[in-house]
């Protein structure tokens, strides 16, 4: 849900360690993480840091697109025209969508780049926001408030970020509202609700009625004339027989805008003559269209087109098909690139060349920080993959993504705030890499990164989510490393605590159970992580109503951290804290 108040900035950042505060005292998220308990104290100051909405007055316009707009914008004038009508209208909000249901690569996105850059002048702040899924909708609104408060935003979870960055369009009329790739007019019917003084401009796959508007702006495919004229005007083959050739080639390729892009950069690349590309692309005709789904003939396009760009990428430069397989892993939003080459100096060089590559034939889009791959590009290349038999290599492929996505992770997300942006980058390809990988061999290393996600998701409050990605968590661990290894425990206590805050103590109390006896077994009775595990329990139990068995699991939990850590210890001192809570909780005396 996303606050437009000024006070859902100044929540506290973990619910779990809200629920457990009493008499000005904050209890230890000791539901959180195995290893160290953590009073959330850090986290709480800077997140009420966040100043009021309404005081923040930015020096210069602000514009924050994921690209500049392509200089080669054919057969849309009309379309273009009439959008800009509509927006001229204040108030109003404009959905711009398209004449065929599923179809993508129509050229939504970059009409949308287009009025934005052309008209970004008129505007105090531009903003583009990758929708596909509520999700993104938050994050892409909390990445307003970093540009506009870093400093105190750093802390803020990305449900507060979003709703104070919602506060400061509502105070600053003025406003362009880039929404792309809507999937579902339930993902922002809200948001559109609370909003006011600005334009709002969706883009999406779905002619629906959008909340908000009765108007829509479909785009179907080019005409001929202009479909031939965008490949000669990128290849530079103006000729009467180019030209003849470019309009069949159009007619090909369905007059789709992204496939027609592609292959005019592929053509331009290789510096092959139009008739040469006609030839091949005629020797993969209707195999991909057989295979497609009724109103999906753009993905079989686009598939017809990364068979031809493949095979010249694995003659001339495979690193740079490599890296396309790689970037396929992820999710089709913005890929960080310092993710790429996995640390490594030498692979980054390599990676950034081979980016170089296939920008230059158009398979992705790159700016200096991040790099995007179509979906339907990305589903072309999955789809090669798939049907190929070198399953063993396209398995390397996927580990590689996994480890480049492993060592990108930041620091503990439970304390470590600073990581934070960068995380919220990261998660929707965690979840992308994990349903990769769902059908392969047990991996403790994509336990281990999505546990890691899983503590992130807590900490930002998305407690269902993180139930999600810890249960598979979870199973992978045992797979992988068998139901009594102590990782286990640590995968099994920190899904309960997803439980806990989520009301379902019930069925959090036999995931704790069984990680408290693996940790006892594997590492005896007095290791610190068994304290940690008798205070998850106690936690389970004080929200059960037991309060003789909450009570007697934290009292050998200090026990326990008292013997092996000190009293000086920040698990021993947490522990205490919580067992003083408790005993005001149930009204036990010193």
């Amino acid at each position: 849900m996303i606050d437009d108040t000024a006070e859902a900035g100044q929540r506290v950042g973990s619910s779990l360690a809200a629920d457990l505060q009493t008499s000005g005292a904050r209890s230890p998220g000791v539901g959180v993480n195995f290893g160290s308990v953590k009073t959330g104290d850090e986290i709480t100051q800077a997140a009420v840091s966040l100043p009021a909405p309404e005081t923040v007055r930015p020096a210069a316009r602000i514009v924050g697109l994921p690209r500049p707009a392509t200089p080669v914008f054919l057969g849309r004038h009309d379309d273009y025209q009439r959008l800009e009508q509509v927006l001229a209208t204040a108030g109003e909000t404009v959905v711009v969508t398209q004449a065929l249901y599923g179809m993508g690569g129509v050229g939504k996105s970059e009409m949308a780049l287009q009025y934005a850059h052309r008209s970004r002048t008129r505007y105090e702040a531009v903003w583009w926001v990758t929708a596909e899924s509520p999700q993104q909708v938050e994050a892409g609104l909390a990445e307003l408030t970093h540009h506009l408060v870093q400093d105190a935003a750093r802390a803020a979870t990305t449900e507060d970020a979003a709703a104070w960055a919602v506060g400061w369009l509502r105070a600053h009329p003025g406003w362009l509202l880039l929404l792309d790739n809507v999937t579902d007019p339930t993902h922002v019917d809200e948001l559109l609700g609370r909003l006011e003084g600005g334009h709002a401009l969706i883009t999406s796959r779905r002619d629906v009625r959008w909340p908000g508007t009765t108007r829509t702006l479909r785009l179907g495919l080019l005409d001929p004339g202009p479909a031939a004229e965008l490949i000669t005007t990128i290849t530079g083959r103006t000729t009467p027989h180019d030209r003849q050739t470019a309009a069949l080639i159009a007619e090909e390729l369905g007059y789709l805008p992204l496939a027609l892009d592609q292959a005019a950069a592929y053509i331009r690349q290789t510096r092959i003559t139009l008739g040469r590309y006609l030839r091949r692309l005629q020797e993969r005709p209707a195999r991909y269209h057989a295979k497609a789904a009724d109103g999906d003939k753009a993905q079989a396009t686009i598939a017809r087109l990364w068979d031809i760009t493949l095979e010249t990428l694995q003659e001339q430069a495979p690193e740079a098909a490599e890296l396309a397989w790689v970037l396929a892993q992820y999710a089709p939003s913005d890929v960080p690139r310092l993710m790429l080459g996995g640390g490594d100096e030498e692979a980054t060089e390599a990676a950034d060349a081979a980016l170089g590559v296939l920008a230059s034939h158009s398979m992705i889009d790159l700016t200096d920080e991040v790099v995007v791959m179509h979906r339907l590009t990305r589903a072309a290349v999955l789809t090669r993959a798939k049907d190929s038999s070198e399953d063993h290599a396209h398995g390397a492929v996927r580990d590689l993504a996994l480890g480049w996505l492993q060592t990108t992770l930041p620091g503990d997300p439970d304390s470590d705030v600073t990581g934070w942006p960068v995380w919220r980058s990261l998660v929707v390809h965690v979840e992308a890499i994990a349903a990769a990988l769902a059908s392969s061999r047990p991996s403790e290393q994509l336990s281990h990164v999505l546990d890691q996600t899983g503590l992130f998701l807590i900490a930002q409050g998305e407690y269902q989510r993180a139930n999600s990605v810890l249960s598979t968590a979870a199973t992978i661990a045992e797979a992988a490393l068998g139901p009594d290894h102590p990782d286990v425990a640590t995968r099994l206590g920190n899904l309960a605590a997803t439980h806990r805050a989520l009301g379902r103590a019930t069925e959090a109390l036999p995931l704790d159970q069984r990680a408290l006896a693996i940790a006892e077994a594997a590492l005896g009775p007095d290791h610190p992580d068994v304290a940690i595990g008798l205070g998850n329990l106690a936690a389970t139990y004080r929200d059960l109503g037991r309060a003789v068995e909450s009570l007697a699991a934290i009292t050998r939990a200090q026990q326990c951290a008292l013997a092996a850590l000190g009293t000086q210890h920040p698990t021993t001192r947490s522990l205490q804290q919580y067992a003083d809570h408790l005993k005001d909780l149930f009204g036990v005396p010193d």
